[in-house]
């Protein structure tokens, strides 16, 4: 399948934007520095993380069941560096996601009650090239933000248990999709997305290579952006309805 022409709308028409991934730290890793650009530009951003993280981090001896309060707070403190303050956890089980029912209602909620213009998310699509960015949860994640973004969010006939109005977003942006279609430079919210990465203390063994990692990964886009050296760009995938 081709991937169609990315057609976005201007930022200046967008009022609120809704992120949607399966794990703290996965909107940093592929999306922060663009949601600074959001934020800085007067865009309401909202978070919202499906799984509180349990199965991550690196210290064999740390209590499990402290982690779930330390990735929300670890979240909460990376979020503030893009300006983003409002966060929805849904608690899900770290590695056990489907695309269910009940994720796809608890989406449809979200979209319902926040009434983005635009979605945010990850890729349902398996990325061999790059397995890391398709772990399951990502892959469940993005097939349930699909299947909310269209057509279960603006169908009023869908999940009628929820009491919240129906609302169609008409633009959803996938990172990590193998196929991408549009870049937004982020040279001037680097610092910005790079602090939010570092606000994940309990996932990153080695730190001080984080930033080397990053910068090497945001050249590469950039160059295939065509921008000019030294610039540093985010990739996504743009779909309208």
């Amino acid at each position: 399948m081709t991937i169609p022409i990315a057609n976005p709308r201007p930022d200046t028409e967008i009022e609120r934007v809704l992120a949607i991934v399966a794990h703290p730290d996965d909107l940093d890793f592929g999306g922060a520095g663009t949601v600074a650009t959001w934020t800085r530009a007067g865009i309401e951003v909202t978070y919202c993380i499906v799984t509180d993280g349990q199965a991550g981090g690196f210290e064999p001896d740390r209590d499990r069941a402290e982690m779930p309060a330390v990735r929300r707070a670890e979240q909460t403190t990376a979020a503030a560096h893009v300006g983003v303050r409002d966060l929805r956890f849904l608690g899900y089980v770290d590695g056990r996601l489907e695309p269910s029912y009940e994720l796809v209602r608890d989406i449809v909620q979200v979209i319902r009650q926040v009434r983005p213009h635009r979605l945010l998310g990850q890729s349902p699509e398996r990325n061999w090239s790059r397995l890391a960015t398709s772990h399951p949860d990502h892959l469940a994640t993005a097939e349930a933000t699909a299947r909310a973004f269209f057509p279960a969010a603006g169908n009023p006939f869908a999940f009628p248990e929820l009491a919240e109005e129906a609302w169609t977003v008409d633009e959803l942006w996938m990172m990590e999709h193998p196929e991408k279609n549009h870049y937004v430079d982020i040279t001037e919210t680097f610092d910005a997305k790079l602090a939010a990465l570092l606000s994940h203390e309990s996932q990153h063994a080695d730190p001080a290579q984080i930033e080397t990692m990053i910068r090497e990964w945001l050249t590469t886009n950039a160059q295939a952006a065509a921008l000019p050296t030294g610039r540093l760009a985010e990739p996504f995938t743009i779909i309208r309805l």
